[in-house]
């Protein structure tokens, strides 16, 4: 509808310069979300890149991450669906680096044609990471029993109510190694061309932005307007595309919008929870 209408508006009227989409994409990357925290993943980005790729007049789409990483298996849906809109709309795609775009940060970034990013920001840590907390003596502290029923002998590993187990750690790492030899290869496949041969380069360790560059992991240094500018010519403009709004115009409600005051509390007390986890993601990075 915008297209059509602004066809309607005489041309001495029209703004000049070309358009160019940016999308945001900005912090910790996880399922689900709340109302409280809302998460990066694919169900809440999916309409910002369909529409962004989906202006015609634009050569080019800009993302702009800013993320210390997540979910694995949303950072790769993201990724795909970048790639697929891409080669889908004929589009270029500009990957600008703010703050940080790290572990799952990294893989999407890699859905870009070029990153750039600051002398300053933080990119890599091609790696995988799994972390939580052991309580097996707290339930004895407080009094309480916990008694846990399967079938299948494997069905509670990594329990962290009981005490860690040297085979269900083993396990874990078997998972791990093969979810980062799939990161690896995804580098590889999109930079492989320039990537340099640091025995580092996949040991889960970050760098800054101009190292990053030495390193190959991003193309060139510089900033979202100013590198637009330079491509496309003093006229072009940067258009920033939003979250899909409701029905009165204001962004689509999140999880939990109209819930009881009961579910309140349960969702603030999640949103806390969220809170301190992306904190500590954050804080990986000394952000």
């Amino acid at each position: 509808m915008a297209d059509f209408l602004k066809r309607l508006v005489p041309k001495r009227f029209q703004k000049k310069g070309i358009v160019i989409p940016v999308v945001r994409l900005h912090g910790p990357i996880m399922s689900g979300g709340s109302r409280f925290r809302p998460a990066l993943n694919l169900s809440s980005v999916a309409g910002q890149l369909e529409k962004a790729f989906g202006m015609k007049d634009s050569p080019a789409v800009a993302l702009s991450i800013n993320s210390p990483g997540g979910s694995p298996v949303q950072s790769r849906m993201i990724y795909d669906r970048i790639r697929a809109l891409a080669e889908e709309k004929n589009k270029r795609v500009l990957v600008f680096v703010e703050d940080v775009a790290a572990s799952g940060g990294y893989m999407i970034a890699i859905a870009g044609d070029e990153i750039i990013a600051d002398a300053t920001s933080i990119v890599g840590s091609i790696g995988v990471v799994s972390g939580g907390f052991g309580f097996p003596e707290l339930l004895k502290k407080i009094g309480v029993e916990r008694r846990v029923y399967t079938a299948g002998e494997n069905k509670v590993i990594l329990d962290p109510f009981q005490p860690e187990k040297e085979s269900d750690i083993e396990y874990l790492k078997t998972l791990q190694l093969e979810i980062h030899q799939i990161f690896i290869d995804m580098v590889k496949a999109r930079r492989g061309t320039v990537l340099s041969a640091d025995p580092t380069l996949f040991s889960g360790l970050f760098w800054t932005g101009r190292k990053g560059l030495e390193l190959g992991l991003v193309d060139r240094l510089g900033g979202l307007r100013d590198e637009i500018k330079t491509r496309y010519g003093k006229d072009a403009r940067l258009e920033l595309i939003g979250a899909p709004k409701g029905l009165f115009g204001r962004r689509a409600p999140g999880i939990g919008a109209f819930a009881a005051p009961d579910e309140i509390v349960v969702q603030a007390v999640a949103g806390l929870a969220e809170t301190l986890e992306e904190k500590a993601l954050w804080n990986r990075y000394g952000l």
